[in-house]
């Protein structure tokens, strides 16, 4: 992890005070880290649209000898031990009420505080205007994420023509998203342990050209491999699970951004808050 965050923090100096191709360079592999891993100079060059020399300079400006040193550096971190939620469950065996009330408010601002960097503000900016102008924007989550993707799919169709309700019936999110096509946006949400179904779903919208906006834990993730983006979220803390709060926070930007560029999302809402008090979906006294 120590290794990650130098690494993370080497990239970011780069875009801050690097030259314009560096910096530019610099912001591309901050959403394509896994890519180095396995790619050489020229396919990674290929990939980021840039010249060969660039991969190698910025390598040099990170402090290494050369692109290879840089790539062993990369893939030493995808071989990092899994963890699993029976060991989190057990270190919580060992924790009064105190000891959780207490870490877990400093760990939930500490995830608020990172996902609020300039660096991940700046990649959630990027994504509103496509999210917009998408066909169609598919969510995708399983298990304990399925709420999450629900919970964009639902606010964002409320506002928004373009949202897909999120699947819920077995077998259909495969149904679903072999439809994708490279007009729309896929968003897809998990953490480790990574659902197969979300990536493999992930998997299939690659290949038929549609873009997927990978909200993960980490750039390592399977999900953020090929992205078109990937926010990262800070999930640190002492529950039972991951946390999940900026994977909420993270949905309520987006759908807040969305609505303040649209001029039709006020009247959509309007419309579906009519239609519902209508036919008696809101309670009233």
């Amino acid at each position: 992890m120590e290794k990650y965050k130098e690494i993370r923090a080497l990239l970011i100096r780069v875009v801050e005070d690097g030259t314009p191709t560096l910096s530019s360079f610099a912001a591309w592999i901050l959403d394509h880290l896994n890519d180095v891993a396995f790619q050489s100079i020229r396919g990674l060059a290929t990939m980021a649209e840039v010249n060969p020399n660039t991969v190698t300079r910025l390598a040099r400006e990170l402090g290494y000898e050369g692109y290879e040193a840089f790539r062993q550096d990369v893939r030493s971190l995808l071989n990092r031990p899994r963890s699993q939620y029976s060991d989190r469950a057990q270190a919580l065996s060992q924790k009064t009420g105190s000891d959780i009330w207490q870490e877990a408010l400093f760990s939930s601002w500490t995830n608020v505080e990172t996902l609020f960097t300039r660096e991940a503000l700046a990649t959630l900016d990027e994504c509103v205007d496509p999210l917009l102008e998408a066909q169609h924007v598919y969510s995708l989550g399983v298990r304990s994420c399925f709420s999450i993707a629900h919970y964009f799919s639902y606010a964002g169709a409320m506002a928004f023509d373009n949202f897909v309700h999120v699947p819920a019936m077995p077998g259909a999110i495969l149904d679903q998203i072999s439809r994708a096509t490279p007009d729309d946006i896929v968003v897809a949400i998990t953490y480790e342990h990574y659902s197969s179904e979300v990536v493999r779903a992930c998997q299939v919208a690659r290949d038929a050209g549609a873009r997927v906006l990978a909200l993960t834990d980490s750039y390592q993730s399977p999900i953020a491999i090929g992205a078109w983006k990937v926010i990262r979220l800070p999930m640190s803390g002492p529950q039972l699970m991951p946390s999940l709060t900026t994977a909420f926070i993270t949905c309520e930007l987006l759908l807040s951004a969305m609505t303040a560029r649209s001029e039709s999302a006020a009247e959509n809402v309007a419309k579906f808050e009519s239609a519902i008090s209508q036919y008696g979906g809101y309670f009233k006294d």
